[in-house]
């Protein structure tokens, strides 16, 4: 939206100061990559931050700059800013930027200089989905028009938290409306605030939500660290697909006071990073109890003193794992080019020392494990809605909804009804109806919104028998196949691309991370190697994730985190293409 993005006309002067400047690509440069849909480092290079090579740096190598003098925290902002001025245009992962960046970047350079390094985090900046609240000059609106101009009562306590940590809060990153809760049928990473976010591998095919912004941002180095948020695999599935590192925590483990809602029961903040330190440095800043969230309450006692980044581990502890393979229950689904690349993956992963257990299925697999793709009412269409994630959710987002909307001011939105209704009331923009009444990125309209209503949040019987249902089952049948022969092993590899994976993940609120391992030849888009754990089990996600993502580095395996190819960089189709696959 030009009113929001209008700041982005001073990068220039900004890239002139940083001493970097953009440049221009013939117009056979242009033609060629038309041509070949290749990655280009013509069009999109990441230009060096004064003598900082920002191209894939880690919050390690900002901070050895920033101790030794070559780069400032005002620098890293305004070389971000210049990023983005590069290529907010074709991926639009930056919903809005925060006018009071560079003044926080300054008073953490300052703290610098005067000896005082808060953390890990000081002076890194970074961004967070659009449904993460935060007191300042932006808004904060699940990138619904509805919400524009409502004001928050205090940061989200994640945010709180970054800042505590000398973070420098950049921006707020395009997401799917309202997290994908409105619609069931929509374009991913669509909504009516901030428009179409695409993925720098391929702009015209699906980015991976509800997390879009936050995931592409972090890929395209755009941006050092995003938070996002997880209902249903809205952190693992972005990070998936942009190739970079998605960790999603058990739910308690981070608060979600200041964070607009879905359900009580699975939602959770998630960190995403190019590296896995990265990622873990964001989780060890945000991760807590908070009286604001009762959930949090549980984490006492099960949470690492010093920390998760004091997990972080080499390929020499693959020595010490035994992973299991889940192949009944997963693996079976994926295509043929992913499992190719990822048993590849893991030939090597055991090649270091690691021991793989094929067969480690989750228990009662054929009943609770969709055999058709992503499906969060899977029970109501076997004829069981006392057995349906969905079920759950269309209740606690009435109900959740309300409570986060109430301690808004300066807004007339109080109620699931009042934004159904402003739907319904700017339907060219909101698309309330489903299209062609309505907007072609919400196909089916506000379908997701009205089942919710329907329920009007009540909490009868079959609420709770398909809460209780969901969770034990999915939470035992992660525990056993973590179990083999009385042993716990390390942790479950799964390919997260089948996304009923990360489906009973969600349902058991049970933490999981995925690891960047490749690419699709068809589509360009990332592959990836999941991890899952049992609840609290944050420490062997960081021990066994920093333990691969050491043995890609170190070797010249081709699975692992590439950089974007920007496919197709001036096509600008709504809704995005739901394809995926590889080539076979």
């Amino acid at each position: 939206m030009p009113v929001l993005k209008s700041w982005l006309a001073a990068a220039t002067a900004i890239g002139m100061c940083l001493g970097a400047a953009l440049p221009n690509p013939s117009i056979e440069d242009i033609k060629i990559l038309k041509e070949k849909s290749v990655r280009s480092n013509i069009l999109f290079p990441v230009l060096p931050c004064g003598s900082f090579q920002l191209e894939e740096a880690t919050i390690d190598d900002m901070q050895a700059a920033m101790n030794n003098g070559t780069l400032t925290s005002v620098q890293l902002v305004g070389c971000y800013v210049l990023r983005t001025f590069q290529t907010d245009f074709y991926i639009n992962s930056l919903l809005q930027f925060n006018p009071d960046a560079l003044s926080i970047a300054a008073e953490m350079d300052a703290e610098r200089a005067a000896g005082k390094v808060r953390g890990p985090l000081h002076g890194i900046p970074f961004t967070v989905k659009d449904n993460i609240a935060t007191k300042d000059q932006m808004e904060t609106t699940a990138g619904s028009l509805a919400l524009v101009g409502s004001v928050v009562p205090r940061d989200a306590h994640v945010v709180a938290k970054l800042r505590e940590a000398g973070a420098v809060l950049f921006g707020k990153a395009t997401l799917s409306e309202w997290a994908d809760m409105r619609s069931n049928n929509y374009s991913e990473g669509y909504s009516a605030r901030g428009g179409q976010c695409r993925s720098a591998y391929n702009l015209t095919v699906n980015p991976g939500g509800s997390s879009s912004g936050s995931a592409v941002g972090v890929a395209a180095n755009a941006i050092t660290f995003s938070l996002g948020t997880e209902t249903d695999g809205s952190v693992i599935n972005p990070a998936m697909r942009n190739n970079i590192v998605g960790f999603k925590p058990t739910v308690g483990l981070t608060s979600r006071a200041g964070v607009v809602p879905e359900s009580e029961h699975q939602d959770t903040i998630g960190t995403f990073g190019r590296t896995v330190a990265d990622a873990v440095y964001a989780l060890d800043a945000i991760y807590g109890v908070d009286e604001r969230d009762e959930y949090t309450l549980a984490q006492d006692g099960k949470t690492p003193k010093d920390g998760y980044a004091s997990y972080l581990t080499t390929q020499d502890a693959l020595k010490d794992a035994v992973f299991g393979i889940p192949w009944n229950s997963f693996w079976r689904y994926a295509d043929p080019e992913q499992v190719r690349q990822l048993t590849a993956l893991i030939k090597l992963i055991e090649d270091a020392g690691a021991t793989i257990i094929n067969g480690t299925e989750i228990t009662d697999h054929e009943r609770i494990v969709s055999p058709y793709g992503w499906d969060w009412d899977y029970g109501t269409n076997r004829g069981y809605p006392n057995e349906s994630e969905y079920t759950v959710v269309k209740v606690d987002f009435y109900n959740n909804i309300k409570t986060y909307l109430s301690e808004l001011e300066n807004t007339e939105i109080r109620s699931l009804e009042d934004i159904v209704q402003f739907n319904y009331d700017n339907d060219d923009t909101e698309g309330g109806h489903p299209w062609p009444q309505g907007h072609p990125a919400f196909y089916s309209g506000q379908d997701g919104f009205l089942a919710s209503l329907a329920t009007k949040g009540i909490k009868d019987e079959t609420y709770y028998q398909a809460l209780n249902f969901t969770q034990s089952s999915s939470r035992n049948g992660i525990d056993d196949a973590l179990t083999y022969k009385g042993k716990k092993i390390s942790g479950l590899l799964v390919p997260p691309d089948v996304a009923q994976a990360p489906q009973i993940a969600a349902q058991a609120g049970y933490p999981m991370i995925t690891l960047p391992a490749g690419t699709h030849s068809a589509s360009g888009m990332g592959i990836g190697l999941g991890i899952m754990q049992t609840a609290y089990g944050e420490a062997e996600l960081v021990k066994w994730g920093s333990a691969i993502e050491d043995l890609q580095k170190s070797t010249n395996t081709p699975y692992k985190r590439t950089l974007p190819q920007w496919r197709d960089f001036q096509t600008k189709n709504i809704p995005v293409y739901n394809v995926y696959e590889g080539s076979d």
